[in-house]
């Protein structure tokens, strides 16, 4: 067993072991540790622990003392010549005409040497851009080309799911994903859906390819020929995740019915002819779901709410609708709103009034709404003359209300 620490660089996924030697390191402290390209800043993700020999790269470097503010201001300082890295060295890709995409900058430490990540479709001449950039940073050049993965690494982001890259979260290497592995987890081949924002297939295609290919292994295949105890039939899919098949029968055409992976015998797994394969006389029994226990337990510690009553139900309160708009039925003028008493003398009334004639033009109109209007039930004179503005007055009247014919020019 090896006495090491865990530290991880510039907030990145991978740990790394040390010796902490005589120091006694705690989680989250900073510390300065000895590595090939010089002492560098780091922090601890796991303080004094042990680990197999094993584990442990040889040889194995150490820690060379915990982190004081100096070490800190220093840092900081590197980070904001990052960024000045950064920003001179896209001018000097863009003045060469690169076809190159500059990702990350990284300064060491001791500020002796600046590294540069990029990604490029192929190879790159940049050996003018790294004397242009010593003539100007002061420092050691070097450029680094890096893949589409490794730029998702570095940068970060969100995924597909929401959450943060898996790359850029936990993973420490990068793990081999190839296209079988959608197709044995059945999943679309559909490029823009299995595949993650660095434009490869998503890392998590490999979280799950153990359990399915554990799971295959004892169901049978497509078109396989199997027993179920409604007879035999052949295999038309498969429900890796239940782990359920659906066969269509033989002896009955109605459309496949579906079946536990423990309810089919397979007779011939894959595809195949029948000829010389026995069917067992005795079939396969249904498999029964196991049934959740009740739940039980001793309510004897519960209080008794058997003397308490339940409180009467209080009645709505009535309703005023004294200072609600009642609304005119559809009718006449001279009906009364709606919930409102009749008069007493209204019944005179109406026998008062004589009823009007149906004949002529001092009969009841009826137009829009239904309603009547009674016109002076006077007989009509005999001379036109007389009577002309008495009936244009009335044919005004008729033709606003929407009734009768229209009125005649006169000279």
């Amino acid at each position: 067993m090896t006495t090491v620490i865990s530290v991880r660089f510039r907030n990145g996924t991978k740990t790394y072991y040390f010796d902490p030697r005589d120091l006694t390191v705690s989680t989250g402290d900073d510390v300065i540790v000895e590595t090939a390209q010089g002492p560098e800043f780091a922090r601890c993700v796991r303080g004094n622990h042990q680990v197999e020999d094993t584990q442990v790269v040889s040889p194995l470097r150490g820690v060379l003392r915990l982190a004081t503010e100096n070490d800190r201001n220093t840092d900081a300082y590197n980070r904001t010549r990052e960024k000045e890295a950064f920003d001179v060295c896209q001018k000097k890709i863009a003045a060469h005409q690169l076809d190159m995409k500059l990702v990350r900058v990284e300064c060491s430490f001791d500020g002796s040497k600046i590294l540069f990540f990029f990604t490029a479709d192929g190879r790159v001449d940049f050996r003018e851009l790294v004397k242009d950039l010593a003539g100007i940073l002061r420092s050691r050049i070097e450029l680094r080309q890096i893949g589409v993965r490794d730029e998702a690494k570095l940068l970060g982001g969100l995924g597909v799911c929401g959450r943060p890259f898996c790359c850029a979260q936990y993973m420490d290497d990068f793990v081999p994903v190839s296209i079988k592995m959608a197709k044995t987890q059945n999943l679309s081949l559909n490029p823009t859906k299995i595949s993650g924002t660095c434009g490869r297939l998503m890392c998590c295609l490999n979280y799950e390819q153990t359990a399915y290919e554990d799971a295959l292994k004892r169901l049978p295949k497509n078109d396989s020929f199997v027993l179920t105890p409604d007879g035999p039939g052949n295999v038309t899919d498969v429900n890796v995740l239940r782990e359920s098949v659906r066969v269509k029968l033989d002896e009955r055409q109605e459309p496949p019915r579906c079946y536990h992976n423990c309810e089919v015998c397979v007779l011939r797994n894959g595809k195949g002819s029948r000829e010389g394969i026995a069917v067992p006389a005795k079939r396969p029994e249904r498999y029964v779901a196991p049934q959740k226990e009740p739940f039980d337990s001793d309510f004897s510690d519960l209080t008794d709410f058997s003397g308490v009553s339940d409180p009467a139900p209080q009645e709505p309160a009535p309703v005023d609708k004294g200072g609600e708009r009642s609304r005119r039925r559809r009718g006449g003028r001279n009906r009364k709103p709606s919930g409102a008493q009749p008069r007493p003398d209204a019944a005179e009334e109406q026998k008062a009034v004589p009823p009007a004639e149906k004949s002529g033009d001092g009969g009841h109109r009826r137009h829009r709404g239904g309603k009547q209007d009674a016109v002076e039930n006077t007989p009509r004179p005999a001379s036109a003359n007389e009577s002309a503005p008495k009936n244009r007055a009335f044919r005004a009247r008729r033709r606003h209300r929407g009734g009768g014919d229209k009125p005649k020019n006169e000279a």
